[in-house]
């Protein structure tokens, strides 16, 4: 019988002071908190199945507050999220909910959060995001990137930036969003890696796919992290491994 395995890791970093990143595996979340080790829970294949990162916007306040907003509302919605129609209306709602909760707190004007994760379903993969977050599939072909980043135009030789063109919540009004969501094949033995910015901006792709072919589970999650954290680790890394298991 097919399953899905969920490995999720979420750690702050070396050089943040807390960490705004939170994530959702089905209705299990995990929201401004640390990960000692990677963590891996196991999911039949049948209902939609939500995996996703929300990554607080740094600079602004409370993007904690606003990333676990994010995730909650995924993890109660997440078993009827059975289409790409159904995923933009929840994330709509989502950006919806950030800004209603802003509104009743002055100390929370202006937070927001990125998000990007995948829905998995008996036979396909809705992938989504609104951010700079990820979604990379990882194959014998090599890694790819499924999401779309909502960044500008990078000048040649540059490989990140911290400009966002778009996000939920983030400004002191209103504004509505146009979330990424593509539909892909799925097949037992795919794998993909859901991730924040703390993990692909000091890490390149490169790296992250020799780590991927090298490693799964449990501890290909560690020597990501233990990547970003070799790198430097200027940023929050909260990472989800998706796997479809028989």
């Amino acid at each position: 019988m097919p399953y899905i395995t969920v490995t999720a890791l979420s750690h702050t970093g070396l050089i943040r002071d807390h960490n705004e990143d939170s994530l959702v595996a089905g209705p299990w979340t995990l929201c401004g908190t640390v990960t000692e080790n990677p963590q891996t829970l196991v999911f039949p294949l049948g209902r939609p199945l939500v995996v996703a990162v929300a990554d607080g916007m740094g600079g602004q306040p409370a993007g904690e507050v606003a990333s676990a907003l994010v995730v909650r509302q995924l993890a109660s919605s997440g078993p009827a999220l059975d289409s790409e129609e159904a995923v933009r209306d929840a994330l709509k709602v989502c950006n919806h909910a950030v800004y209603v909760a802003a509104d009743r707190d002055p100390a929370l004007v202006t937070m927001g959060t990125t998000v990007a994760g995948a829905v998995v379903l008996p036979e396909s993969l809705l992938v989504f995001n609104v951010g700079d977050s990820r979604v990379l599939g990882a194959s014998p072909d090599g890694l790819r990137q499924v999401s779309l980043d909502d960044s500008p135009p990078l000048p040649p030789g540059q490989r990140t930036t911290p400009i966002i063109t778009q996000a939920l919540g983030g400004a002191p009004q209103f504004s509505a969003i146009t979330p990424h969501v593509t539909t892909s094949p799925l097949a037992v033995g795919d794998r993909y890696l859901v991730c924040t910015d703390g993990l692909t901006d000091p890490v390149p792709e490169e790296a992250i796919d020799d780590l991927l072919r090298a490693h799964d589970g449990g501890r290909a999650a560690f020597e990501l992290w233990k990547s970003a954290i070799e790198a430097g680790g200027p940023d929050n890394i909260t990472l989800a491994l998706i796997r479809i298991g028989e």
